[in-house]
Parts: C-alpha cells; sequence; structure tokens
C-alpha cells in the first residue's frame, strides 16, 4: 500500500520552480459530442497555467483539438477516419484552436506561439536540436508555446499517434521538471473506475507499482489516446528524469498547487541521454532484425555492437541511418537501434564475421550492423 507522505512529497516535485509541460487532450477541450471547442474549458485551462506562468514558471502547453474543431465547419458529424479528411479537419481547426488560446491567454497579458511538429522533428538529430532551439527561445522570451502534431502533413507512417507521446518527449526536449498529463478521469485507478471497491493510486514509484493495475487502452470518440498511451508516456518522462502527473483537466490547478490529486509518476535514479531517449521513443521502426540467441546475449548482458554473424532474419524496408527493431529467436523485441546498412544489403551477410565479408566484398564491410551507441534495449 503507497503511504501518504510519499506522495506528498512527490506532489513538491510539481510545485518546484522551472519549466513545466502541460498536455490537454481533445475531449477536455470541446462540446457537442465532440464537434466543437468549448470556450469554458479552454478559459478554465488557461486560468490555471496563465496563473503558473505569472509566478514565473516557464510553462508550455501541448494540446489536442485541431481535428475536432475542424469537424464543425466541415459539416461532420463525428471524427473522420481517413487520413486525408483528418488532415483537412486539422487543417480548418488548427485556426480556430489557436484564435481561442490566443484570445484567453491574452486577457492575462501573455502571448502565445504555435510550434506544430511532426515525428521526424524529434527523431532526426538536426531537427531535434533546431526545434529545441526554438522553444527554448520562445521561452526566454516569454512565450507560452502552443505544441501539436502537425496533422496536416503527418502520414500514417510518421505519425506520434497521439499527443501524449509527444507531450512526454517535449518535456525532455525542453528539460522541464515535470509533465502534467490532463484526461477525463481523476486518476489511475487499480480497477475500472466503474467497479466497486475500486481506488485512486496516488503514486507510482516504478513499472512494478503497475503490475497488478488493470488498465484500459480505449479512448474518446474525439480523441486518440487511452489510460495505456499516458502511462506510456509517464513512462517515457520519467526515463528522462521528469515527474509526471495524471489527472482530470477540471483539476489541473489543483495539480499544479501540489494538491493530492490525481497519479503522480516518479522517476528512477537515472535517466537516459538525448540520443538514447529518442531512439527508444520517438523513432518509428522501418524493419526488423531476428536474432539468436547469442546474439541476445552479447547485446543485452555484454552491451555489445550487433554483427551480421548473430542475425537470422531480415524484415522490412529501411536504408542506412534508419532505426530498426531488433527480436530473439521467440519474435519477441527486446531492442532498437540505427542501422548501418540497407535492407537489400543485408541477407547476403548474415550468419559471416566482419572479418570474413571483409576480405570477400571489402574494407567498407567490416562494421556494426548496429553500433552500440545507437542502440538502445528495453
Amino acid at each position: 500500500m503507497v503511504m501518504v507522505e510519499p506522495a506528498a512529497q512527490a506532489r513538491e516535485r510539481i510545485v518546484g520552480p522551472g519549466r513545466i509541460v502541460v498536455k490537454v487532450g481533445s475531449s477536455s477541450l470541446t462540446m457537442d459530442g465532440g464537434r466543437r471547442l468549448d470556450p469554458e474549458r479552454i478559459e478554465a485551462l488557461v486560468a490555471a497555467l496563465a496563473n503558473r506562468r505569472l509566478t514565473g514558471d516557464q510553462v508550455v502547453l501541448v494540446s489536442s483539438g485541431a481535428i475536432a474543431a475542424g469537424i464543425g465547419p466541415l459539416g461532420l458529424v463525428r471524427r473522420p477516419r481517413d487520413l486525408a479528411t483528418q488532415q483537412a479537419a486539422a487543417s480548418v481547426g488548427q485556426g480556430a484552436l489557436l484564435a481561442a488560446y490566443t484570445g484567453a491567454f491574452a486577457a492575462y497579458g501573455l502571448t502565445v506561439g504555435q510550434v506544430l511538429l511532426t515525428a521526424d522533428d524529434v527523431t532526426r538529430r538536426s531537427h531535434y536540436t533546431n526545434a529545441r532551439r526554438t522553444l527554448d527561445r520562445l521561452l526566454d522570451l516569454g512565450i507560452v508555446p502552443i505544441i501539436n502534431e502537425n496533422d496536416t502533413v503527418a502520414t500514417h507512417e510518421i505519425r506520434f499517434g497521439d499527443n501524449d507521446r509527444l507531450a512526454a518527449l517535449v518535456s525532455h526536449l525542453v528539460a522541464a521538471h515535470s509533465l502534467v498529463l490532463l484526461t477525463d478521469v481523476d486518476g489511475l485507478y487499480d480497477g475500472p473506475p466503474s467497479e466497486p471497491g475500486t481506488s485512486r493510486i496516488p503514486l507510482i514509484r516504478s513499472l512494478a507499482d503497475l503490475e497488478s493495475v488493470r488498465i484500459g487502452g480505449t479512448g474518446s470518440m474525439v480523441g486518440t489516446g487511452g489510460m495505456a498511451t499516458k502511462i506510456e508516456a509517464a513512462a517515457i518522462a520519467n526515463s528522462a528524469g521528469v515527474t509526471a502527473v495524471l489527472c482530470a483537466a477540471t483539476a489541473v490547478g489543483s495539480a499544479l498547487a501540489g494538491e493530492d490529486v490525481g497519479t503522480v509518476f516518479l522517476p528512477g535514479a537515472g535517466g537516459r541521454g538525448s540520443r538514447k531517449l529518442w531512439i527508444a521513443h520517438a523513432t518509428t521502426p522501418r524493419g526488423t532484425l531476428t536474432v539468436d540467441a547469442g546474439a541476445v546475449a552479447a547485446l543485452v548482458e555484454r552491451r555489445k555492437s550487433l554483427l551480421p554473424a548473430g542475425i537470422t532474419a531480415v524484415a522490412g524496408s529501411f536504408v542506412d541511418g534508419d532505426p530498426v527493431d531488433v527480436a530473439g529467436p521467440d519474435g519477441s523485441v527486446f531492442a532498437r537501434g540505427l542501422v548501418s546498412y540497407d535492407a537489400s544489403e543485408l541477407p547476403q551477410l548474415l550468419g559471416r564475421s566482419t572479418r570474413e565479408l571483409a576480405r570477400a566484398l571489402g574494407p567498407e564491410y567490416e562494421r556494426e550492423v548496429i553500433h552500440r551507441d545507437n542502440l538502445v534495449i528495453r
């Protein structure tokens, strides 16, 4: 059983000075079944964030809602399922969403800046560095960045999939001390909240605390995330040393004040560096390399690089520098890394030593398939 005092101490991290990232979903911003923005909800959210910003802290808002905001103007009755219509709705709705935030923050004398990101912006190193530089400058100038995935250009293959994961990556990108994930429920429960006898979990100290928790994965009609994606986002933030809190959107002010609402997720003692973090969480794998038991032991236990001799199968279409998953003999994925060969090159190399390949094909083949510096073990 989690004690009250550790949870109270954990909430002090949320109150502490510095940078904080807040993520809000579509269902927390809309009305009429998600077909239009709810001004009262937006104003309540902005009031809490503005209060925090005016105390001297820097606030970043990751906001869904562009597609939902475009549903009404396009005459749709529900959230579109096909990508082209989603992009059309986002194109129409993004302006309405930003206008709503601009007016609400202006009431407090605050200026907002829109930042639309794609997965490439936090997976490709040059883009990642530029995004961080832009956000740092906006914050230094006193601006409140409003971040969303760039739905109008993202494809199925390069999408974050939901803004929970984006928010977790942004919290690392801007070196925030805390991430607040707003949702429709008032925290994580030890079972379905509708069932009698279930109770809110105030504190998650490690992933081991989640072993006995039943977690659903469905989202709302207008959103794409669910409880599972929010827990994954909290884990990503924790791996970067960021404290996360999951709570109801209506309790955002209380969460920012350190009150006993929602569920706090504590980071571990250490955190991954930037490169390892975006390889593990921001990349979308372009293929899978299956390896033998010897290679699994070399990668996991001895932290070695992946060599051609240990690979038994190649799947997918990728080129040098792309992210790929690494699976063991049973097919379970246990690592991800940046590959040093094209998919078309690898089949002829499988099971052969780098020395043999250098003799047969040339010295340029005496290299790792995935260097250990570009490999993350899950």
